[in-house]
């Protein structure tokens, strides 16, 4: 008798736990406008300081259940970097200037992502945490002599919340958090390789469909 009770109580909760996850599907499309704040990093004897910029992205996510979720992202925003000596001693007789003058190199970003969702719908509102990997495509403006393109791995991490405006359409506030080594744009000084942090407040307007 207890068994029976016991196991027709756990298809209960597994019935109402697929109905449950299954009325919570959802996929959405959204389009986002974000500032890139990023740190100055040092090694290797050079300083290298990115510029603050603006940028977009374009998100895809799927929510499963509270717990299950996915989005594919593409984001894209200025990449400038400045680098310059952090060498306190030069060599005697040197033939070059020393320290060497800064370089700036203007460039562009580009992201892609695959990163892991967890959400909870509160009336209108569904506040979520997310963290996933892509790659970082950074590519200097053509004309600059002396420059080179890099793709390196970045890890993403954040949270943030939907607000609900009308049956399918809102609004997505979110910060995201990437984090990757320094890229080495130009072949005038080493990058730093030191890893950098990029904060990403972000606002747009996501499609439910």
């Amino acid at each position: 008798m207890r068994t029976t009770l016991i196991r027709n109580v756990f298809l209960m909760i597994g019935t109402a736990g697929l109905i449950g996850g299954a009325a919570h599907a959802q996929t959405d499309l959204s389009a986002s406008l974000y500032g890139a704040f990023t740190g100055t990093s040092n090694g290797n004897g050079t300083v290298q300081s990115p510029s603050n910029a603006a940028g977009f992205l374009l998100d895809v996510r799927h929510i499963r259940n509270p717990i299950i979720g996915y989005e594919a992202t593409y984001s894209f925003n200025r990449a400038n970097q400045k680098y310059a000596s952090n060498l306190n001693n030069c060599p005697v007789g040197g033939i070059l200037p020393c320290p060497p003058p800064p370089v700036s190199v203007g460039a562009n970003a580009h992201e892609i992502t695959g990163d892991w969702v967890a959400s909870m719908k509160i009336a209108n509102l569904r506040p979520f945490a997310l963290a996933g990997a892509g790659l970082l495509f950074d590519a200097p403006v053509s004309g600059q002599a002396s420059t080179s393109s890099t793709t390196k791995p970045v890890f993403v991490y954040g949270g943030g919340v939907d607000w609900g405006l009308l049956p399918h359409i809102g609004l997505r506030l979110q910060y995201r958090g990437n984090l990757y080594k320094a890229p080495g744009l130009t072949t005038l000084f080493t990058s730093t390789g030191a890893f950098t942090h990029t904060a990403e407040p972000t606002i747009g307007v996501y499609l439910r469909l």
